[in-house]
């Protein structure tokens, strides 16, 4: 059986195709690129797969902020909750565990118990917990993500709450005359924060952490205070699309 899943996200198109269970391709298309050189439009959006390189497939599960754009007539679209709760349990081989998925514009934070997803909290309004909080903060700093993600000693205290205003304290640091890495760190840790009030409801052994923040040194880090084991998926920002594949595979069985 092959599955297609498509995570279809704000700015980056996650897809992977899963072969009897086993992962045989995946690629990430830039999401304007995807839409403009992958898919037809005839009064509704439908993704040509000759164009996407796929071949035959038997399913396909879309997922994400556009997983409504695809044609449902050979897609079918869960929610990005079930996608990257079904993505941590394929890659992770885990049960139980509370999931951290750290995306470029929210934050979704599920608790997994016998497989089963039993309570989550999400975070969508405020983008200073998010991934674009730090990709505009290593820009002030003309760094790179990854240099920045590896910065945890001394972190200079960040106070603000809003991602805009957070700009303009690290610029007042930067003019202070604060070492680089202390406010990379400051950074990270001002982050890590802003996670902690979405975190306190779930307690559990292990953390698994997914999206693209999260193999950042810094968070794996600061998160250990708080969990006796934290997990970085393989493929962290494939996990909602793996997690497609995982869903479509199981519901085919069935």
């Amino acid at each position: 059986m092959r599955i297609l899943g498509i995570d279809l996200g704000s700015r980056q198109v996650k897809v992977v195709l899963m072969e009897s269970g086993m992962i045989v391709d995946q690629f990430k298309i830039s999401t304007m690129s995807f839409y403009r050189d992958y898919c037809n439009f005839d009064g509704k959006l439908a993704v040509d797969l000759k164009k996407l390189g796929v071949g035959d497939i038997d399913r396909g599960i879309s997922t994400g902020y556009g997983r409504n754009n695809t044609d449902l007539k050979l897609f079918q679209s869960i929610n990005e909750i079930k996608a990257h709760a079904y993505g941590a349990l394929y890659q992770s081989g885990l049960k139980e565990f509370i999931l951290l998925d750290i995306g470029g514009q929210d934050v979704k934070v599920v608790k997994v118990e016998k497989g089963i997803i039993t309570d989550l909290e999400l975070n969508e309004k405020c983008a200073a917990s998010c991934g674009r909080y730090l990709e505009n903060m290593a820009n002030v700093l003309e760094v790179t993500l990854e240099g920045m993600s590896n910065c945890y000693d001394e972190p200079v205290e960040l106070n603000s709450t809003c991602a805009v205003f957070s700009e303009s304290e690290l610029i007042g640091k930067i003019a202070e005359g604060v070492a680089l890495e202390k406010l990379c760190a400051g950074v990270n840790y001002s982050l890590y924060k802003r996670l902690q009030p979405l975190l306190t409801k779930f307690k559990g052994r292990k953390l698994v952490l997914s999206g693209g923040v999260a193999q950042s040194s810094a968070i794996q880090y600061y998160l250990k205070e708080d969990y006796d084991e934290i997990i970085s998926l393989q493929d962290p920002q494939f996990n909602g699309a793996i997690g497609c594949c995982h869903y479509g595979n199981k519901m085919l069985k069935r």
